[in-house]
């Protein structure tokens, strides 16, 4: 059938055939096609706790920059997407300029793992991380990277732990005012929204909810835009293989701890409680004043997720002497992957990393 159906297809005007062949290469993609490989950049496990790993990059070429580097992603997916294929990846850029670059990844949570919260991560596993690094690469100062929730996290983190010897900091599309956020605020709002009930019901909460609440946030270019754009592009290998990369990742959710998830909830979106000074993390007062150290805050413009002015309110409370506000031209996937991020987004990091790491 499929035989004479293809002959069939011979026949039609130049433009039908055109059409069907995309469709049919769209469907050997989505269907047929092996799951690429992702996390090339050889490292090794150097920590862990828990479910928690924390990695160094591994390269023959000798460090440049006396500073580590500290990677730190969300609670939710996986940090591979810093990592995802050789030359298009954010670890593989930083370790071929001379960075001695760590990860530090979540793991996958567990059902024993629903009471883990923000002060866990924040009070216990990053301090343990970060003394490791300093550690291993005998250095007396480190520099840490948080992308996505990774970086609300760290920006905690550097609040509350002065002591730490932290030089620099880079936020990568992080919200830190969650006052006005878009669709996330109507979904998330108080009087619709029974956290209790969700976290008392689910415990931890799936991935495949998260990943539907993200694409609610601009639904038709969401749940149809990729397989519109895999139809109109299946001749194109470099964008096939791109897609491909992208969307194993983002179908590759993890659990996000019941607890964590509550306080993400109540005390970011319906309370807006970090940015107001309200927040407290072990009985401890989050003053994100206390951040002194080197700041490079990176926007995405067409980010719904963390939109620009989410992210450039940090600028107003840190009292760091140096810090950097910029708002790039990518969205909050491309602003770490594909071919903006190579151009734009690595070199903004490396060059303002590297006259701060000497």
């Amino acid at each position: 059938m499929t035989n004479e159906w293809d002959q069939f297809t011979e026949m039609l005007p130049k433009e039908y055939k055109q059409m069907y062949d995309r469709v049919k290469n769209a469907t050997r993609v989505l269907t047929l096609d092996a799951k690429p490989e992702v996390g090339p950049t050889p490292k090794e496990v150097i920590w862990t706790r828990n479910k928690t790993k924390l990695y160094r990059y591994i390269s023959d070429q000798p460090k440049k920059h006396k500073v580590p580097l500290l990677l730190i992603y969300a609670l939710i997916n996986k940090p591979y997407v810093m990592d995802l294929t050789k030359g298009v990846s954010l670890v593989e850029y930083l370790v071929n300029r001379g960075f001695d670059v760590y990860l530090l990844d979540w793991g996958t949570p567990g059902d024993e793992d629903k009471n883990m919260k923000f002060d866990d991560y924040i009070m216990d596993y990053i301090p343990r991380a970060v003394r490791k690094v300093l550690r291993k690469s005998n250095a007396d100062e480190i520099s840490i990277l948080g992308y996505c929730m990774g970086g609300t996290i760290t920006s905690i983190f550097a609040a509350l732990h002065p002591e730490l010897p932290i030089r620099n900091l880079i936020f990568m599309t992080s919200p830190f005012d969650f006052e006005n956020a878009g669709a996330y605020s109507d979904m998330l709002d108080e009087r619709y929204f029974d956290i209790d009930k969700v976290v008392e019901t689910l415990g931890n909460i799936p991935p495949e909810m998260i990943d539907f609440g993200n694409k609610l946030a601009k639904p038709m270019a969401n749940f149809f835009g990729p397989y519109v754009s895999i139809v109109d592009r299946a001749n194109d290998e470099s964008f096939v293989k791109s897609f491909k990369l992208l969307q194993k990742w983002l179908n590759d959710g993890i659990p996000f701890p019941g607890e964590a998830y509550r306080q993400w909830v109540r005390d970011f979106y319906q309370k807006n409680k970090l940015i107001k000074g309200e927040l407290t993390i072990r009985g401890r007062q989050v003053n994100l004043e206390n951040i002194t150290a080197n700041v490079l805050n990176l926007s995405a413009e067409i980010d719904i997720i963390a939109q620009p002015h989410q992210v450039e309110a940090l600028m107003n409370v840190i009292t760091s002497k140096d810090k950097q506000y910029h708002n790039l031209p990518v969205g909050h996937t491309s602003i770490i992957f594909g071919s903006k991020a190579s151009k734009i987004t690595y070199p903004t990091i490396g060059d303002w990393l590297a006259e701060r790491s000497k």
